[in-house]
């Protein structure tokens, strides 16, 4: 036997070794500076016997224990070894299989360890996790995850029994635990265990996993994400070379577990699309969610009918509490598996490129939660959350927020963006709770904070992480879009970063949503006094690249539905619901809004809920939907509505000073023609057969557009598909219009410039 410590073979029994290949495997033994033989060592726990094998020389050498029961030993007198494998006995259980210590070539080279300890590997996805792989002719699955400060790391899953003795990692670079185990692969639920230096154990999921077990359970699950098939090319080489800015942005947020339920009875129906959201619109006892397969069949084709752009998902990243609504996320890496597997939500997206729409996802670099599985105090010490609670948690959320000065941290997330894109083609993300990150005192009180550097409360460190998130996928990704729920005056959310900018490309315009909702909210009567309500946004649309949002956010927690905010009679709600959006369609910015809007559904949103589909057979809420419909394919095919949105020349005024009656009225221009259209607005109930407003050319002005008519259940009054202007001088305009304003309407016209003589 070989000379070895009873402290070494102890180090291993007891899982205290950094480098268990020191120890276990095969050792060269040299005899005058030649190797004459090989020591084959193993640690199995549960093992009575061992023997090492070599099945094409059908030679056989048994092991024998050393200093410990379970920990074997052999030499095999050889100049040269190769694959070997180990012959285990378990009491009656017999099993073969390949020495995992055998395999020391690492995955991860010293470049790779550098650029991840800098902040700058943007692929780190692809080294860290667990990649299915092979090694010597030996296929297997290659784990490594980073936990610096952990005393040990190992393996568990279904191959080992969930024993964390057996496969022992070793550490790079004082950082990342690295270790190839033969013969499992794609479909293997996995986990780490991981010790810290007082010897507590954690079972933690893996940050970088693609995949992981449906609540509650938590494992990962080895996946492979490259053996889809995709069909959009031609999507992604024409967004390439597009600025989506100056393209029509119209986005259906979406919630994909309430959108719509089944029963398992149904699937059937759901799947050869012979049912619709109406008919299994009633929860049933066994309902369940939809698959991303299902939902590619329901979904995409209602979206599509509607006329929406981009679909955007409330985040799909792994999370354990539906009442979450997905943003505490505990799987950055791994697409939800409530709704199928990762090759299920590739064929989702595959399939809304192959209809003409985007995918945008809601990404969360905010804050995560504390559950034991995932990052929190995730290698026993605070590792990816700032240390002090004064900084590193939200204690009205109950969540932790990430330690944006650490280089690793930040990697995590910069890479975490490229990965949606690259490996599942969306179209944009949505960064949730940007004001959360770039404040300290962010709903913290007087002494619960820590200033920065220059005694201010800005997240200085935050923002430089936005800007690289920005800066690197906008350099790897070119005409996608990266939109900030930012609801404060931080400057310059969507200006490049070489000006000094947080790099996004749209900001949400959180002022513009409050000051419409208040002003729909009240009666008509006194919005006479709240003009400035409408107005104001125009002094500042074009500071900020801005989307308009009416979100989740405003139809929960007490504040009801958006039909409910508005004041009056049922009719008078669904006509203020039709002259909001028309309103918001009209001007400067680009939109989103929240699924059951779009049919005025009552109640609020319910996570636990489908949305009410039964409403659907009544006459004003599919009038409702047809509207949307039109108002969508209008906005989508007048370039004067989208083309110049942020900038002053895009946007002029033609009066927006009455407000005794509550009316305003405007022009929207196209970029590089000479195109544009006038928007008249009426916010209230009276109409007026006589409203006069001045135009900037001579002819005939086509309604295109007109809120109140009869098919979208309006008063059906209007103009008679259009009016002459009259050489009449009015706001400061040499020719005007007479126009009958219907009541709680808008009217959106356009010079017809084919038609140039007054027909009697």
């Amino acid at each position: 036997m070989t000379n070895i410590a009873p402290e070494q073979v102890n180090q291993i029994v007891c899982n205290l070794h950094h480098n268990p290949f020191d120890i276990l495997g095969s050792h060269p033994l040299e005899t005058n500076g030649k190797v004459k033989s090989w020591v084959v060592r193993a640690y199995l726990p549960k093992a009575d016997t061992v023997t090492v094998i070599f099945p094409e020389a059908r030679e056989e050498y048994p092991m024998t224990s050393v200093h410990h029961p379970n920990f074997f030993e052999c030499i095999i007198d050889t100049e040269e070894l190769s694959n070997y494998q180990l012959r285990i006995q378990e009491g009656e259980h017999e099993k073969v299989i390949y020495d995992p210590y055998a395999f020391r070539s690492p995955k991860l080279t010293d470049f790779d360890l550098h650029l991840f300890a800098e902040g700058n590997h943007h692929r780190i996805y692809e080294k860290l996790g667990a990649h299915s792989t092979e090694i010597d002719g030996v296929k297997g699955v290659y784990f490594a995850v980073w936990a610096p400060n952990a005393r040990n790391v190992s393996v568990l899953g279904d191959f080992n029994q969930w024993d964390g003795r057996e496969h022992q990692m070793r550490k790079r670079n004082n950082s990342v635990w690295e270790l190839f185990i033969p013969e499992i692969g794609v479909g293997s639920p996995y986990k780490y265990e991981i010790k810290n230096w007082e010897g507590h154990i954690y079972e933690k999921s893996d940050p970088y996993g693609f995949f992981q077990e449906v609540r509650p359970k938590t494992a990962s699950i080895v996946s492979d994400l490259d053996s889809y098939e995709w069909h959009d090319q031609d999507w992604l080489e024409t967004r390439r070379h597009t600025d989506p800015l100056s393209k029509p942005i119209s986005v259906y947020e979406v919630h994909l577990g309430s959108w719509l339920h089944a029963s398992a009875a149904e699937k059937t129906q759901l799947l050869s699309g012979e049912s619709d959201p109406v008919a299994v619109s009633e929860l049933k006892p066994d309902t369940r969610f939809l698959s991303y397969y299902e939902l590619a069949k329901k979904l995409i084709p209602y979206v599509k009918e509607l006329g929406y752009t981009h679909i955007e998902l409330l985040p799909i990243a792994e999370h354990p509490f539906d009442g979450s609504w997905g943003y505490q996320v505990t799987g950055y890496y791994a697409p939800t598996s409530r709704y199928g597997n990762p090759e299920d939500f590739m064929y989702f997206v595959d399939q809304c490129h192959q209809n003409g729409i985007g995918v945008i996802v809601d990404w969360v670099p905010g804050h995560f939660p504390k559950d034991g599985h995932g990052l929190a105090f995730f290698d026993g010490t605070h590792l990816y959350e700032y240390a002090d609670s004064r900084k590193g948690e939200h204690k009205e959320w109950g969540t932790l927020v990430f330690n944006y000065n650490r280089n690793e941290v930040r990697n995590f997330l910069v890479a975490n963006v490229l990965f949606w894109f690259d490996k599942y083609h969306i179209d944009g993300i949505r960064v949730d709770a940007v004001a959360s990150m770039l404040y300290l005192d962010y709903l913290r009180k007087d002494g619960e904070w820590i200033a920065n550097q220059y005694g201010g409360r800005e997240n200085l460190e935050a923002a430089d992480f936005l800007r690289q998130v920005n800066s690197v996928l906008f350099s790897y990704f070119p005409g996608t879009l990266s939109i900030a729920e930012e609801s404060t005056a931080w400057p310059m959310v969507s200006w490049p970063t070489y000006v000094g900018g947080l790099g996004f490309n749209l900001k949400w315009n959180m002022g513009w949503m409050h000051d419409m909702l208040d002003y729909f909210h009240m009666d008509p009567w006194f919005r006479q006094f709240h003009q400035n309500n409408i107005t104001f946004s125009m002094w500042y649309h074009h500071s900020e690249n801005y989307m308009l949002a009416l979100s989740h956010d405003e139809i929960v927690h007490g504040k009801s539905n958006i039909i409910g905010k508005m004041p009056g009679d049922e009719w008078q709600k669904f006509a203020n619901v039709r002259c909001l959006f028309s309103y918001m369609f009209s001007h400067p910015g680009k939109k989103t809004m929240f699924m059951s809007m779009e049919f005025a559904q009552w109640n609020e949103w319910n996570v636990w809920a489908d949305l009410e589909w039964h409403l659907l057979q009544y006459q004003p809420h599919q009038q409702l939907k047809q509207f949307f419909a039109e108002l969508n394919a209008l906005y989508q095919s007048e370039a004067a509505l989208y083309s110049w949105d942020f900038e002053e020349e895009g946007f002029q005024w033609i009066d927006c000073s009455d407000n005794r009656h509550s009316v305003v009225a405007f022009i929207r221009r196209s970029k590089n023609s000479e195109e544009f259209v006038v928007v008249v607005c009426n916010f209230t109930p009276q109409p007026h057969s006589h409203y006069r407003i001045g135009v900037p050319e001579a002819g005939f002005y086509t309604e295109l557009f007109n809120s109140d008519a009869g098919k979208y259940g309006g008063s059906n009054m209007g103009n008679l598909g259009g009016k002459w202007t009259d050489e009449w001088w009015f706001h400061n305009y040499y020719n005007s219009i007479d126009l009958c304003l219907p009541p709680l309407s808008v009217l959106i016209l356009k010079l017809d410039k084919e038609k140039t003589t007054w027909v009697e």
